[in-house]
């Protein structure tokens, strides 16, 4: 999702335009689905159009309300199609392939970086308190207007984001494995070595080594939706875990498939890739604290990974 270029004219940009990809940043949290996103944008750039834009005195704020109360509502049913996939679902990967740093508006526009793992928790909260967190904590929105967007007092809006808090504190202890609150406890250079540190055991097909990298209490969650093999739920401990991504490696270690490193949601990950095209065919994004890997993040449903940019070999 990328902003629009301005105007050939030299004027400014239409104000749903200038904020198109701070809106679909907003979406992707709220949603964890980028195609999920990208209809809500749809629907909020036609409740745009029909807008009295005379009468709108923050274009930005009454954007943001339109979209969060589109999330809102979709919120509702995405949580029983959720509940009725097939094995577990997750949410769609962000994926970059460059380490370049953002400029600062960049960094605005796309929020506190959030984590597949933190997605992951947030599914656990209710709609109020998913809106209420990401609005606040992840895109620094003051709770009067995080109050208007979920017709709710600043108080109650307040109450909602702290509740939201101590959910995502607590909500990945109850899934097994170490609680991190969905982020990892490591700084990027760490992370990034336990990345370099489990490919390394996994392509040597070294379990021990492998062990030793995971946490004892390591969880391996896999998302294929019913469309590619892949674990239906989750994986528990060091020693399953190993074993499965030895079984893994035989896999996907061919001759045409590569796996590559890439920023998952601007962590340290993994792609699995078909060297011919670059077409992605997996994403892994790994959680890692005291130097080791605490869980996995394993997307391979193809439907979840059509946004993303071929890898370059």
């Amino acid at each position: 999702m990328t902003s629009a270029p301005a105007a050939a004219d030299g004027q400014e940009p239409d104000a749903f335009e200038a904020n198109r990809r701070y809106l679909g940043s907003v979406a992707y949290r709220l949603l964890g689905s980028f195609t999920d996103a990208e209809d809500v944008l749809q629907d909020a750039w036609l409740r745009w159009q029909a807008a009295d834009h005379d009468a709108v005195a923050d274009p930005r704020a009454f954007l943001t309300t339109v979209v969060t109360r589109l999330c809102y509502d979709q919120l509702g049913s995405a949580r029983a199609r959720r509940e009725a996939y097939y094995g577990e679902w997750l949410p769609e990967p962000s994926v970059s392939y460059a380490d370049a740093a953002d400029s600062p508006a960049e960094l605005a526009e796309r929020g506190e970086s959030v984590s597949l793992a933190l997605l992951t928790v947030l599914e656990q909260l209710t709609p109020a308190e998913r809106a209420a967190f990401v609005l606040h904590d992840v895109f620094a929105v003051g709770f009067d207007e995080i109050a208007d967007s979920l017709d709710r007092t600043p108080d109650a809006a307040r109450q909602l984001a702290s509740r939201a808090r101590r959910r995502v504190r607590d909500g990945d202890g109850r899934r097994g494995g170490r609680s991190t609150g969905g982020r990892s406890g490591a700084d990027p250079a760490e992370h990034r070595q336990a990345v370099e540190a489990f490919v390394a055991a996994s392509t040597r097909g070294d379990i021990l080594a492998l062990m030793e990298i995971l946490d004892p209490d390591v969880v391996w969650h896999a998302d294929g939706g019913g469309i590619v093999r892949a674990a239906a739920r989750p994986v528990l401990g060091a020693w399953n875990v190993a074993r499965l991504v030895s079984g893994l490696v035989t896999k996907w270690f061919t001759p045409e498939f590569g796996l590559g490193s890439a920023l998952v949601n601007g962590e340290p990950g993994l792609v699995w890739y078909e060297k011919a095209t670059g077409t992605v065919g997996g994403v892994v994004a790994l959680t890692v604290a005291d130097g080791r890997i605490t869980e996995a993040f394993v997307v391979v449903n193809p439907e979840k990974l059509g946004h993303l940019g071929p890898m370059e070999p």
